[in-house]
């Protein structure tokens, strides 16, 4: 069997996981898929769900499609600490390779979509033309990447927590060193800034 056809045969069995994770097939899933492979390649990573697991991380910056993708070919997951969500609202990804510190930071090319109408111009629904040239179209067709540095701090790796105080205000615990040291006291984010949330008093 070529290299071409196993690749081929590779990505078809990616997508369909991802698709069943996801719920449904739509362009972000394969862009995800193709981001991932080429990710995963540039990176140096080989076997990301075996041998090469612990050697991953990817900051993924859009909270989108293609996000559940990524994690689904990569194994990478926010519960594992290995998958960081950046919401910059871009169809990127910095792949990291741990073991030897090379990071490739992909971004999704915007004329992909109107190239996507080249390969499939008898597909009039758009979100359907896309996601069938995008499992066909070269990967300098659909993105563009370069190797990037990534300072990652001690207390966002994987592994038990450094840290963990008590909020001086609310009184629940934080970890990671996630608290905030405001006028002597040390808070949490919430209790520091303002919370996501609002209490409702009876």
């Amino acid at each position: 069997m070529s290299d071409t056809k196993k690749e081929h045969l590779d990505f078809e069995s990616l997508l369909n996981e991802s698709v069943r994770v996801h719920g449904h097939l739509c362009p972000g899933q394969v862009l995800g898929v193709r981001m991932s492979m080429l990710g995963l390649r540039e990176a140096g990573i080989d076997d990301p769900r075996g041998k090469d697991r612990k050697h991953i991380m990817v900051y993924v910056e859009i909270d989108r499609c293609a996000t559940d993708a990524i994690q689904s070919v990569t194994g990478c997951s926010p519960g594992k600490r290995t998958l960081k969500l950046l919401d910059y609202g871009k169809m990127a990804a910095t792949f990291i390779n741990l073991k030897t510190q090379r990071a490739v930071r992909i971004c999704a090319l915007e004329d992909s979509k109107d190239r996507a109408k080249n390969y499939f111009p008898e597909i009039e629904d758009k979100y359907k033309c896309q996601a069938e040239a995008y499992k066909i179209m070269p990967d300098l067709e659909l993105f563009e990447w370069e190797e990037v540095a990534v300072q990652i701090p001690e207390e966002d790796m994987p592994g038990r927590p450094l840290k963990r105080i008590k909020c001086e205000h609310c009184g629940e615990y934080v970890q990671d060193r996630r608290e905030i040291q405001r006028d002597g006291k040390l808070l949490c984010k919430a209790c520091a800034d303002g919370g996501y949330y609002k209490v409702q008093k009876g």
